[in-house]
């Protein structure tokens, strides 16, 4: 088994802020569902977003479209992909 670096992987996330807990489901391959408690005023829930998915994957994530809707493209670097 031979294995490779994948540098990025691009997730689509639907964002739920201003919810009364925090938890995300990943629903299909590359889709989740995320819940969160801030508020959508400032940047702070996609700031919230990014440190909630950072935890879950343990990656460095950022956000790369949809900074003002609930639907975003979230990229997870240092992905690790087994190739056979």
């Amino acid at each position: 088994m031979k294995k490779r670096i994948q540098n990025k992987m691009k997730i689509v996330v639907k964002l739920h802020p201003n919810s009364s807990q925090e938890k995300i489901f990943h629903l299909e391959d590359n889709l989740y569902e995320v819940w969160i408690k801030s508020k959508p005023i400032d940047g702070k829930a996609n700031e919230d977003l990014e440190k909630s998915l950072k935890k879950f994957f343990g990656k460095p994530v950022k956000i790369v479209s949809g900074f003002k809707s609930k639907i975003k493209i979230i990229e997870v670097s240092n992905v690790q992909d087994k190739e056979v």
